[in-house]
């Protein structure tokens, strides 16, 4: 194992035990949840898809602020690198703060339009108002987290991950069983583990900050600059969040007279293949700031290594991912629902979603390095493109016999497959090979 390796390792290690640790809020309420009924099981599915995308929508507040305070550290300037990260934690306060309002305000339409059952949104109304309480935690975890990654401390975030995670579970248990609260006493118990674990990362970078004499209190410039730079990041995730959404509501179309069985068998299947790409998505973390940082002390050669050497570690990594999902289809349903009919379904679809585990991991590992790069202006169009090509495919496939195997293998071959063509072609040029602190395109 070279130098590369083991830099790449002591990243990606910990950020895979807490990218593995984070879905596990939506694995351990899926499990608990669906020990109540098939129906809160559905309900769940519709609010985690809803809340994700909120959530997903702000990832900028990770994966940019990652970039550009590896970018500083990179250039040796590392009081700008933590006025940096505090802008982007100021930056989640206020968006966390509106999405919250209109999220409580806007949950009857947003389950409504999914038109489900009156029992399914029912349960999905009553989790996702008060989900939405824990938006903006969530959000100032992810702008903490980015500053910590782009420091190159990818630990701290990892044993947040774990209490934050074990301490969902824990109130979970009590609130949905001991004291009855059912499907809102789940969504309770994650908003309280969520509030306390994004005070714990504030407190370690406001620390940092304060040991480097970099500014706590708001800088409208600098939240202006963060903003404007993450328009682009904005524009990719929603089309990539949309063509999970179209997957849903194509899922909710499949014509078997068996709605809610579809939607249940389908929240399990996306929940553990979020799992698996937050696994997956390690490398990428490492890709992210390992970039950043070359690139910010003008280092095209070594990046251009990091690059390759990462490549690797994707494809090994999801041909492990894919294998081990393939083998515990047949019996991973038995942890999210007691409905055979849901377990039965789950099989198939799991075989497809294991195929396409190598694809996947180059994926997000290519993601990641241009992510790190600020290469967002073409990740915006490259995403817009995977959804004008995946939407119809899914729409199409639900139309199939067996759609609902069908739509999956449209999200491994057109959603996955373009997005890995799209990221190879950039890849291979030198257009996102900017150096520098700050990449000026």
């Amino acid at each position: 194992m070279n130098a590369t390796d083991r830099e790449i390792l002591r990243l990606a290690v910990p950020a895979f035990l807490a990218l593995v640790a984070e879905p596990l809020f939506l694995l351990s309420d899926a499990a608990i949840v669906g020990h109540l009924g098939t129906p809160e099981l559905a309900g769940l599915g519709v609010a985690a898809v809803i809340l994700q995308t909120v959530v997903g929508l702000c990832v900028f507040l990770a994966y940019g602020t990652t970039a550009s305070v590896a970018r500083h550290l990179g250039a040796g300037d590392l009081r700008a690198a933590l006025a940096q990260g505090i802008d982007g934690v100021w930056l989640a306060i206020v968006i966390g703060a509106l999405a919250t309002v209109l999220g409580v305000v806007l949950t009857p339409t947003l389950v409504g339009a999914f038109g489900t059952g009156t029992a399914v949104a029912g349960h999905a109304e009553t989790y996702l108002a008060i989900a939405f309480l824990g938006t903006t935690p969530l959000l100032v975890m992810l702008a903490a987290t980015g500053v910590l990654r782009g420091l190159q401390d990818t630990r701290t975030p990892l044993r947040v991950a774990v209490v934050g995670n074990g301490l969902n579970i824990v109130l979970n248990l009590v609130l949905v069983y001991g004291l009855d609260l059912g499907i809102a006493g789940s969504a309770i118990g994650s908003v309280l583990a969520q509030v306390l674990s994004a005070a714990w990362l504030v407190a370690v970078v406001v620390r940092a900050a304060r040991e480097h004499d970099a500014p706590l209190f708001p800088d409208l410039p600098g939240i202006r600059t963060a903003a404007h730079a993450a328009v682009a990041l904005v524009i990719r995730t929603l089309a990539l969040r949309a063509c999970l959404l179209v997957g849903t509501y194509a899922v909710t179309r499949v014509d078997s007279g068996a709605t809610d069985v579809n939607v249940a068998t389908h929240q399990v299947a996306i929940t553990l293949w979020s799992f698996l790409a937050f696994a997956l998505d390690a490398i990428a973390i490492a890709a992210q700031a390992l970039t950043g940082r070359s690139l910010g002390r003008g280092d095209v050669e070594t990046t251009r290594q990091l690059t390759r050497r990462m490549v690797r570690w994707g494809w090994g990594s999801g041909i492990v991912a894919g294998a081990a999902l393939a083998l515990s289809s047949p019996f991973i349903g038995a942890l999210f629902t007691t409905d055979p009919e849901v377990r039965d379904r789950l099989v198939p679809v799991l075989l497809v979603a294991a195929v396409g585990q190598p694809l996947a991991g180059l994926v997000f590992v290519l993601d990641g390095v241009l992510i790190g790069a600020g290469d967002g202006a073409y990740l915006a169009w490259a995403g817009l493109v995977v959804l004008a090509a995946y939407a119809p495919a899914a729409l199409v496939a639900a139309t199939l016999p067996h759609g609902l195997v069908w739509v999956w293998v449209a999200m491994t071959v057109v959603f996955m497959g373009a997005r890995g063509v799209l990221l190879s072609w950039r890849a291979h040029g030198d257009r996102w090979l900017v150096t520098g602190a700050t990449p000026v395109r």
